[in-house]
């Protein structure tokens, strides 16, 4: 029988236990990347993409935030594009929506970094601010780095407009005395810490969330590709600020989520995002994505 079509997705929202708390991940939309933008042999690159059934010129890569509800508190991690950055972005709001929470709820937010694929969307589409309930958490270094007038006038043209998204997206918090620096170790909330894990970003911080002997790292951007990166870390992508730090800290991390089996998510991993890495023969890592289950 005939029935009209949907023309529209299910909303993107996946939701987690993680002990006492509950992890909803939240996707602000995609980008596609070209392989071009990673470190390596071009070459080996094609080959890994086309056993992955993916387009060298652009690969899918996902945008997600999470949600982290303690019970008492409520702590966003990252904020997606907004609508400033690109078309394909910006979903958050809608989607935070679906999932029923209300922004002005949140009372917390944690930025991994200061890319312009994590901060815009602290501003609602009339510039405002997004959350107006939260103080926004980032790393002292990272927010040093992309408020320099010094060194904004150093960088290539073409990143500029990184430094006029970040300093635009945060200034309002900044203003109204929002904007609480953190660094490794910070505590956010109860048993939801801040890694430290630099070489992507100046201060790129992971997030580590505890709760009744249950664990999950929020790694950011560790990986941005991962039929890239897992099988062969030492690929950097274009974006890292310090390339050699960014794949020791990525081995460091692969090594560490590996041999002590920890649960992870990362903002652009496939949504929802989550799973396990084991290593491999080859001396790089295969990802394991987690199964869907149905809630709670």
């Amino acid at each position: 029988m005939a029935a009209p079509f949907a023309n529209s997705q299910s909303p993107g929202f996946y939701r987690h236990k993680v002990g006492d708390y509950e992890i909803t991940i939240v996707n602000d939309g995609g980008l596609a990347l070209p392989a071009g933008v990673y470190s390596g042999d071009p070459a080996g690159a094609e080959k890994l993409l086309n056993d992955a059934h993916l387009d060298k010129d652009n690969i899918p890569t996902h945008v997600n935030t999470w949600l982290i509800n303690t019970g008492s508190r409520l702590v966003l991690v990252d904020t997606g594009g907004g609508t400033g950055f690109a078309p394909t972005l910006g979903r958050l709001p809608k989607n935070l929506a679906a999932a029923g929470v209300d922004p002005n709820a949140i009372d917390t937010v944690v930025l991994t970094h200061m890319h312009p694929d994590h901060i815009p969307g602290l501003l609602a589409a009339d510039g405002k601010m997004m959350f107006e309930s939260a103080v926004v958490h980032v790393n002292g270094d990272e927010y040093a780095f992309w408020t320099s007038d010094e060194i904004r006038g150093k960088a290539p043209d073409e990143f500029k407009g990184f430094f006029d998204m970040a300093r635009a997206a945060i200034k309002p918090y900044a203003d109204a005395g929002k904007v609480m620096m953190h660094k490794d170790g910070t505590q956010f909330a109860p048993g939801v810490t801040a890694a430290a894990a630099p070489g992507h970003t100046v201060g790129h911080t992971m997030v580590r969330v505890s709760s009744a002997g249950d664990d999950l790292l929020i790694w950011g951007d560790i990986v941005h590709t991962a039929a890239l990166q897992f099988p062969e870390p030492e690929r950097s992508v274009g974006f890292d600020n310090n390339p050699e730090l960014a794949i020791a800290n990525r081995k460091k991390v692969f090594d560490m989520v590996a041999t002590d089996r920890l649960l992870f998510t990362g903002a652009h991993l496939p949504f929802p995002a989550l799973g396990r890495a084991t290593k491999a023969a080859s001396g790089g890592y295969v990802y394991v994505p987690v199964h869907y289950a149905e809630y709670p």
